[in-house]
């Protein structure tokens, strides 16, 4: 905003959406992101907005723009670029220079293997080595396929066939709760049942990459265009769709939001609580890596052995940046302030999240208890298809409990009704979309341009509809209030489910809940809730009163859970999402859909069809 003049944050976001050109080549100069060659025009949207392409007759590398031009620097080659802790304490760490070292070898032995530009590199791997593994194939101009790294074989192989990959890198065991998994005995099942389904898929162990004598590559000289990201995510129904996301726009969005989103810098330690299969593994990776910041990665289960893991995690590496999802804040807020105790959390500065609508409750004990009041917690929201963010928390805005704070730069988001009217100033509840292209958006699905299409693109024409309830306030912050398939209808009253699950963690002995619509014969819908308490010993009979009497002292007896069972898990996706699709489905006895992205699907195994009479 000094550089550019500009007085407040308001007249930035606006005139990032106004004038994009201005903006996007603005943001590539301010952070020095480098093009192997420059480009003349900042997009072209000749085919129409859904299939618009930016920075398209430049060249830019993904794995440069991470490594090379921090490695070649003498001030920054010394500095750690990369820093792995593995659930057993072990610790792996590489400076910039020794880490574009050891891409460069990866990239060259898997060129030795056959891999060229734009054959899709598949990667079932703990975090520290996908990120490695990633940058090589980045390096190459080949594709990564980022595969969840707790997935079963089924879920593998539908990935392996439909992104055609040529080639799987994974590791003999990882480590989960303390017990081995055999990632290498899932990797080959799924090479060998991709090849009885025609696709060709050669399993790599990452060691082998390693000790190979290739020689280092060079990064290929890559148009913006070039595809180096297919993202997976769950469908509904039918087979996991396949986002596209290329070498420019993935680039300079993910460098911009780790700037002026996460405020990551040289010296900075940042790390996100996730997996590469999740779209928050690449973005932590650029974010962090494009701005010069060292990328702390964990492999493991974040509250293990207890619950004090994360906080302990904090203090070994000195973290100034912690990505968290709502989830796992409620599962540590329910452990006990006393995991707390001791932890030396002076370096922390902010915290992230993103993933799911947040509890009030557990925001203040994650801002109040573990923050002290003093540590922002940068709420964004986006999706696999995004690449990105469409709204984000920004401290020149104000940080509101729970907000997603507002539009993300340089994005034009809006709230309408039905008929595709903006809802922004009357304070409704409305459907999140795009009014215009961004660089970050997916550049279709992998072999279906017509679902793509389909999906985003038919409900509003020329608009992107992102599937998102969201409302914007009084004072202009946006709250978003879960996908808009999961909403509930309750006596003509649209309703969040994330606001009812609210009421129900309010309760002290409540984990999570999961709220969906279930049909009545004479209501329509009423209100089933699904609930983890957060012990066994709990007399359960009397925490059902207790939450029931929340949620209609918060809502009106119209708002009555009508069904509301405990269970012991729910089903969740690695990144902490609630799968509220499939709760419902088992409730009301039809197909769950893809159900492939789920850490733990036997937890669907409790839930059982309900009927009214």
């Amino acid at each position: 905003m000094a550089v550019y003049d500009i007085e407040d944050y308001p007249s930035l976001v606006d005139r990032s959406i106004r004038e994009p050109e201005w903006f996007w080549d603005a943001v590539i100069d301010f952070l020095g992101i480098g093009f192997q060659r420059r480009y003349s025009r900042v997009a072209d949207d000749s085919d129409g907005m859904a299939w618009t392409r930016w920075f398209d007759d430049g060249a830019v590398n993904l794995s440069a723009v991470c490594l090379d031009r921090w490695a070649d620097d003498p001030a920054h080659a010394h500095r750690v670029a990369l820093l792995g802790e593995h659930e057993d304490g072990s610790v792996v760490e590489s400076t910039f220079a020794e880490l574009r070292d050891e891409v460069s070898r990866l990239a060259g032995a898997l060129a030795q293997r056959g891999v060229r530009p734009g054959d899709r590199v598949a990667l079932l791997l703990g975090l520290d080595d996908a990120v490695r593994v990633f940058l090589a194939i980045a390096r190459l101009g080949a594709v990564a396929v980022p595969i969840f790294s707790g997935f079963g074989a089924g879920a593998v192989q539908v990935r392996l066939v439909d992104g055609g990959c040529t080639v799987l890198v994974t590791t003999p065991t990882t480590t989960r709760r303390g017990r081995q998994v055999a990632v290498r005995a899932v990797a080959d099942q799924a090479a060998a049942e991709a090849r009885e389904l025609g696709v060709n898929c050669e399993v790599v162990d990452v060691d082998e990459l390693r000790s190979s004598q290739a020689a280092p590559v060079d990064p290929v000289i890559t148009p913006a265009e070039t595809p180096v990201l297919l993202a997976y995510t769950s469908g509904t129904t039918g087979r996991p769709k396949g986002a596209v996301h290329v070498h420019g726009g993935l680039t300079v969005k993910l460098a911009q939001e780790g700037a002026f989103q996460a405020d990551l810098r040289p010296g900075d330690r940042a790390c996100w609580l996730t997996d590469m299969g999740w779209i928050m593994g690449p973005w932590i990776m650029v974010a962090a890596l494009a701005n010069g910041a060292t990328l702390v990665t964990y492999d493991g289960a974040p509250d293990w052995p207890d619950a004090g893991r994360v906080w302990s995690l904090v203090e070994r590496h000195a973290l100034t940046f912690l990505g968290v999802s709502p989830t796992l804040i409620r599962a540590l807020a329910g452990a006990g302030d006393h995991y707390l105790e001791g932890a030396q959390l002076d370096s922390l500065i902010a915290f992230g999240s993103t993933g799911e609508p947040w509890n009030a409750a557990e925001w203040w004990w994650l801002f109040d208890t573990v923050g002290g009041g003093s540590r922002p917690i940068i709420n964004i929201s986006g999706g696999t298809e995004i690449g990105a963010c469409l709204l984000s928390v920004n401290l020149l805005q104000g940080c509101v409990p729970c907000s997603v704070g507002g539009p993300a730069l340089g994005v034009a988001v809006d709230v309408v009704d039905d008929a595709g009217q903006s809802l922004r100033g009357t304070g409704d509840v409305g459907e999140l979309v795009v009014r215009s292209a961004w660089p970050g958006m997916t550049r279709g699905v992998w072999g279906d341009n017509t679902r793509y299409l389909e999906t985003y693109w038919s409900r509003y024409p020329g608009i992107w509809w992102h599937g998102d309830w969201a409302e914007v306030d009084d004072d202009g912050f946006w709250f978003l209030h879960g996908r808009s398939d999961d909403t509930l209808n309750i006596a003509g009253k649209r309703i969040g489910p994330a606001e009812i699950e609210s009421a129900a963690t309010a309760v002290d002995g409540v984990v999570m809940a999961a709220a969906v619509g279930l049909p009545h014969p004479v209501k329509g819908e009423v209100i089933g809730l699904w609930c983890v308490a957060a012990t066994q010993t709990i007399h359960h009979d009397e925490l059902a009163r207790l939450i029931v009497s929340s949620v209609e002292a918060t809502f009106g007896p119209a708002f009555r859970p009508a069904h509301l069972v405990f269970v012991s898990a729910l089903p969740q996706t690695r990144s902490g999402k609630i799968v509220r699709r499939a709760v419902r489905a088992r409730a009301i006895g039809v197909d769950a859909g893809d159900l492939s992205t789920l850490e733990d699907p036997a937890a669907l195994d409790a839930i059982v069809a309900v009927t009214f009479e």
